[in-house]
């Protein structure tokens, strides 16, 4: 995935979703599960950043937005995270020993651990029940995470990567954190009238270094992998 081509596409996905929003003025059917298992965790590679003044006062906006609504869920702006490359599902219990093919994983990773990398323009990206802040990874990051994700599927853990993944496209397009996850079918019209006013601000950047952890579904629960 080209960086040149991800402002088109996040564009796109914008104007599709507000069209889905003009056409379903309610919150429709609320979810009855989850979007990942709240408890369980899975592997996955990315960075945690150091949180912009700009995103940590978005995030306050956004509690003080939602305060009260139990189908809101905020990130925290301690758990500020861009995803490199999910690798798994959450598949493992908290105290659940990883399986002994994670040595061949950190080999892997190996190459890639440590490495900074730099996601700039962050922007609102608004999916039906969620808002994302994604950005423009620098051309390093893109040719490495394809990479990453190419010799993954040649080792032993290409099923995990496919559940993972399922019909999406692998590696995904979108360089994002989700900041607002809602259990409904649409975010309430206060949440819609918050991104469209805020969607052309540039909230900065985010630059870190690359890990290989062991998280829960927000980057909440957080442990690094030895490598």
């Amino acid at each position: 995935m080209k960086s040149l081509s991800l402002p088109d596409i996040y564009r796109s996905t914008n104007l599709n979703t507000i069209g889905m929003w003009e056409d379903n003025a309610g919150i429709g059917k609320i979810r009855e599960e989850n979007y990942y298992d709240p408890v369980k965790h899975a592997l996955a590679t990315g960075i945690k950043p150091p949180v912009p003044c700009s995103v940590s006062q978005l995030i306050d906006e956004l509690n003080e937005l939602t305060k009260g609504d139990p189908l809101a869920d905020i990130l925290p702006a301690h758990s500020f995270h861009f995803t490199f490359l999910p690798l798994t599902l959450p598949l493992y219990e908290a105290n659940e020993r990883l399986p002994t093919k994670v040595e061949q994983l950190k080999k892997i990773w190996a190459a890639y651990h440590s490495k900074r990398i730099a996601i700039g323009n962050l922007r609102l990206i608004a999916l039906p029940s969620q808002l994302l802040l994604a950005g423009i990874p620098d051309e390093p990051a893109i040719a490495m995470r394809q990479s990453f994700c190419e010799k993954i599927l040649e080792s032993d853990w290409k099923d995990e990567l496919l559940m993972r993944h399922g019909s999406s496209p692998l590696p995904a397009p979108f360089w994002h954190s989700t900041i607002l996850r809602y259990s409904a079918a649409f975010i309430p019209a206060t949440v819609r009238e918050f991104f469209l006013e805020r969607q052309e601000i540039d909230y900065g950047d985010g630059v870190g270094e690359l890990t290989l952890a062991r998280i829960n579904y927000n980057w909440e629960k957080f442990y690094p992998l030895e490598v």
